[in-house]
């Protein structure tokens, strides 16, 4: 049983803030399609201040596995949204990168940055986590300090088990529990 501050209704309503007003998730259909593709691009362009991805001959960042999205039933996206307003998504996968056999892997996760500071970013992975009880992993970068706080304040918990893949990138594995 999760403790009472992280049993999370689907819509859940931020109380101390007034521009918190209310996040919700809303699933990436096929028609959302060049949508996420376009956010996870601008995504990728300020992952390179932590890995030197190359773009191609088109301005693109590489993303193998983009069309799996739609087309894999053990894939998810969700817009997130603040009072209406798309303020961010994230992507989820099933596999790990520690060698084991998690529920969910938290592929791809940002706030715009416009928006950040307001905690969107707590609010919505609260909310992803109470929607996929399960075995869950998230990686994070070292060097991406805001990254790192987030997941560590999510994770806790949850007790996670902490993986350093290496100097620059720490695994945290966990289970959420189903809440009834």
């Amino acid at each position: 049983m999760l403790p009472e501050q992280y049993v999370i209704s689907p819509y859940f309503r931020a109380k101390d803030e007034e521009d918190r007003k209310m996040i919700e998730l809303q699933t990436v259909q096929a028609k959302d399609r060049d949508l996420l593709w376009n956010i996870n691009q601008k995504y990728l362009y300020e992952m390179t201040l932590y890995y030197h991805d190359p773009m191609d001959e088109n301005g693109n960042y590489h993303y193998g596995h983009f069309d799996d999205y739609f087309l894999d039933p053990r894939r998810a996206a969700y817009f997130i949204y603040n009072d209406n307003v798309l303020v961010g998504f994230s992507m989820l996968c099933p596999y790990s990168n520690i060698g084991r056999n998690p529920d969910y892997t938290m592929a791809e996760f940002t706030i715009f940055p416009s928006f950040r500071r307001k905690h969107f970013a707590y609010d919505a992975a609260k909310m992803i986590l109470a929607r996929r009880p399960g075995e869950w992993e998230i990686k994070y970068n070292e060097k991406n300090s805001g990254a790192k706080k987030l997941w560590n304040i999510v994770a806790a918990p949850f007790k996670p088990e902490v993986h350093h893949l290496n100097e620059e990138e720490t695994v945290l594995s966990f289970n959420v529990v189903e809440v009834e």
